[in-house]
Order: C-alpha cells, then structure tokens, then sequence
C-alpha cells in the first residue's frame, strides 16, 4: 500500500546554509502520512480525537542524503506495513525524492491509545492492515 504526494520546499524552510534546514523534513513526511491514514486508511484524526482515540508516534528514525533547497518540488511517499512481532503498531516507511534522487528516508511508527493509554490498532486500521507485509 503505497502513497504519495508532492511539495514545494517553502522560502521560510531554508537556513543559513541555503539548503533546507533538517528540522522541516519529518513535518513534509507528517503531511504526507497524515494524509494518507486519513485518505487511504480512513482515520479522521479530529474525529477519532474526539471520541478519545489518539494516534501517537512511538519512534521514528530519519536518515539524512541529499539536500533539499529553495524551490526545489519533490516527492513525499509513504508505503505502510504491519509489525512482525504481532504488536499493535503501524510501520510508516517514507521517502524523499527530488529530480529522481533520493533525499530522505525515515520510518515512523505509531499506534493508537485510547484514555486507558494502552497501545491498540482500532478495527478501522485492522481491516486495513490485514494481510501486509510486516517490518521489524
């Protein structure tokens, strides 16, 4: 299960150094995943709120190739899988890639808790995810 969506980096995201400064490219891929969950997995975040289910991150790592810089348009993907282990997390692998290079790669994993605060998948991302390749 693949997404993807395409960004144009923002004046206000470059540093000194003229490149795109690294604290903007986990929010790029924030906006690409939350799009997703909501568009392909069909969990509202608003609405889920407020019935006091809250999707968390748990961890996430970000490895740093390329650069991006001022104008530069690119693309965000976001291909999700389940957890090997059986846990109730979501895998979140995505990548930057700007003129066919890539430029970032991270994996973001979440779950969902509720006001126990005990981690689970609810049945709307348990259908989803049935049956999808599984990452550590």
């Amino acid at each position: 299960m693949s997404f993807t969506k395409t960004y144009t980096v923002k004046e206000e995201h470059i540093d000194v150094q003229n490149i795109m400064d690294g604290l903007y490219y986990p929010f790029y891929m924030e906006w690409c995943r939350h799009d997703f969950i909501r568009e392909v997995l069909g969990f509202d975040f608003e609405e889920q709120a407020h019935l006091g289910v809250n999707m968390v991150l748990s961890e996430y790592s970000i490895k740093f190739v390329r650069s991006l810089k001022s104008g530069d348009e690119f693309t965000v993907s976001c291909d999700l899988f389940g957890d090997a282990k059986g846990l109730p997390r979501l895998h979140f692998k995505q990548t930057i890639t700007c003129r066919g290079k890539v430029m970032t790669t991270g994996v973001f994993t979440g779950t969902c808790i509720s006001a126990g605060g005990r981690p689970y998948l609810p049945e709307i991302i348990l259908e989803q995810v049935a049956g999808m390749p599984t990452l550590e």
